[in-house]
């Protein structure tokens, strides 16, 4: 008694058994096809945002946050960038580093960075002795011409643990004409990141190897810096390069992989637009099941407007219940799609159990299971676009509805 009319005859009509079984059946279906795809979207970004996560984890265990190189020469004075670095509270660690493009050579040759570090200091910018699978890298000591590949690296070289590989660097211009720059390393270990890109393409050798190797001197790269927050990387190198006094190239780890993570980005904005397709069917049942309830209701609706309800007042009572049915279907997703994300491990697990398959076998993929981030922000944004979706699906049929003529209503009752 103490709700507006329209409000009041519109939560009548939802509670209310119709004469008309199939309108019933339709509303029905429009509550589940709103629910479906509202799961059904809300799962599929946690998937895609578990698996952008789980990249750039281990993409970040190998590569440093920043970088602070020399523009186009070695830098000397690393030691002070060092220092600097470490003098600014942003920063968790600074190690110096040697980048050269080479071609190793053993039973097969193959093209990769190898990367020059100091074993000792590695451990302040990466988790590069965590994820040592033979060897150690304390083993990469001065002079002794060790060298760690990553475990697809080795299986491309032919090469093992104990094995001699022959890494050419550059050709160097002398008196005598062009030589190689090359030098024979013997593998010490390996190393799997989990991430391709280091598993295929990256060695780590002893700093001072590689300066002797490259006649660099004293020389280095650059400076990779470890943050307490990544999400200041650019700032951080910036200032370091800035307090330097200039000269040098900064990078981060998102310019660094632009273009991986903007494709990420892009394929997760297309797969919510495609998904959402899903939560506009059940919007478009919604427009079908209210068109046939105004039709069944147009002698009720006649009588309401004789006793004086305006046609304002018939468009909110139906624009009322298409919103309650949206916002059932709304609600009921969110609730299905949250449960669902976070138990979808174990109901992929459940599926190979069953059907004695392994739907992400170890030897293909290097995420094995289903990586799920579960973000507030998607999920407001999903329960958003549903409730307009549905709110918008009312408005035709409830217009429809204010457009009644009593008499011709009223003709043949």
């Amino acid at each position: 008694m103490f709700k507006p009319i329209p409000v009041a005859i519109g939560l009548r009509y939802l509670r209310a058994k119709r004469r008309n079984g199939f309108i019933s059946f339709i509303s029905l279906a429009s509550i589940l096809g709103i629910a479906l795809g509202v799961a059904a979207l809300i799962t599929t970004l946690a998937v895609m945002s578990g698996f952008q996560r789980e990249i750039r984890d281990r993409m970040l265990q190998m590569a440093a946050h920043a970088t602070v190189s020399a523009d186009g020469e070695v830098m000397q004075d690393w030691q002070q960038a060092v220092r600097l670095a470490m003098e600014d509270k942003r920063v968790a660690g600074a190690a110096p580093y040697i980048d050269a493009q080479a071609l190793l050579t053993g039973p097969r040759k193959q093209p990769a960075i190898v990367r020059g570090v100091v074993p000792s200091e590695e451990g302040k910018v990466s988790v590069l002795a965590e994820k040592m699978v033979q060897g150690k890298l304390d083993q990469l000591t001065p002079g002794s011409f060790n060298i760690v590949l990553g475990k697809e690296l080795a299986l491309w070289l032919g090469v093992g643990v104990g094995d001699k590989i022959v890494v050419l660097t550059d050709v160097r211009a002398t008196p005598m004409g062009a030589i190689q720059q090359l030098k024979r390393f013997t593998v010490s270990g390996l190393f799997e990141a989990g991430y391709q890109e280091y598993d295929k393409n990256l060695a780590i050798a002893n700093l001072q190897d590689m300066q002797r190797v490259l006649r660099s001197g004293d020389g280095v790269t650059g400076v990779r810096l470890k943050l307490h927050d990544m999400n200041l990387s650019w700032e951080v190198a910036r200032d370091l390069a800035v307090r330097l006094g200039g000269g040098y190239n900064v990078s981060d780890w998102s310019s660094e992989n632009a273009n991986m993570f903007r494709a990420l980005k892009l394929e997760k904005t297309m797969m919510a637009i495609l998904l959402s397709l899903i939560i506009a069917m059940g919007a478009f049942n919604l427009v079908s099941s209210q068109v046939m309830l105004v039709t069944d209701k147009q002698a009720d609706i006649a009588i309401l407007r004789t006793l004086g309800l305006a046609p304002k007042g018939v468009m909110q009572i139906f624009m009322v219940q298409g919103t309650l049915i949206g916002v059932m279907g709304t609600v009921m997703g969110v609730v299905g799609g949250i449960l669902l994300t976070l138990n979808l491990e174990h109901i992929l697990r459940a599926i190979e159990r069953v059907f004695s398959v392994q739907l992400m076998p170890e030897d293909v993929y290097y995420i094995t299971g289903l990586p799920t981030e579960l973000q507030s922000s998607d999920v407001v944004t999903i329960a958003i676009v549903a409730l307009v979706m549905s709110f918008l699906a009312t408005i035709y049929p409830a217009w429809r509805a204010s457009r009644t003529a009593p008499a011709e209503a009223l003709r043949y009752e």
